[in-house]
């Protein structure tokens, strides 16, 4: 028996490691890629704190996690928002009228933390990362005038 509060809450938590997918008896190929992006970001986040923030490969990488717990995150809302039919007919067709698919108030504390953390690290992760992309083109604008000027300077 799959339990929808148990899938969402191990959607936000251990989601990011595909792990949720595992409880739900569905080990395929993204179950199996999960991990990648979510390692990928968090050495992102490592190489940031250890050689600051001006480190180009952390910046490259740390967008990777953002967008899994971002998409954790609506993984878990879709799961909580699922109808008791369609979550029973889908992880619990051996008991159509089993009440593990129910919703109860776990389930609603998972749904407002899932919309909560999703939406800040989405925007996040957008406004980081649009941010470092501004601040690159802005140092490439000013590389090549400070080039010629002290090129003009040196004539």
């Amino acid at each position: 028996m799959k339990n929808k509060t148990v899938a969402v809450w191990l959607t936000l938590t251990l989601g990011a490691l595909g792990l949720h997918r595992l409880y739900l008896g569905r080990y395929d190929w993204i179950a199996r890629l999960s991990p990648i992006p979510t390692l990928l970001g968090t050495y992102g986040v490592l190489r940031a704190r250890n050689l600051g923030v001006d480190d180009q490969l952390s910046w490259v990488l740390i967008p990777l996690l953002g967008f899994m717990l971002a998409a954790c995150a609506l993984n878990a809302l879709i799961f909580g928002l699922m109808s008791l039919e369609k979550w029973n007919a889908r992880y619990n067709p051996e008991q159509p009228d089993s009440p593990q698919g129910g919703t109860n108030w776990l389930t609603v504390g998972g749904l407002i933390v899932a919309l909560g953390l999703g939406t800040t690290i989405l925007m996040a992760t957008l406004a980081f990362s649009i941010q470092r992309t501004f601040e690159y083109q802005m140092q490439e604008d000013k590389a090549p005038a400070t080039g010629a000027l002290i090129k003009k300077s040196a004539d």
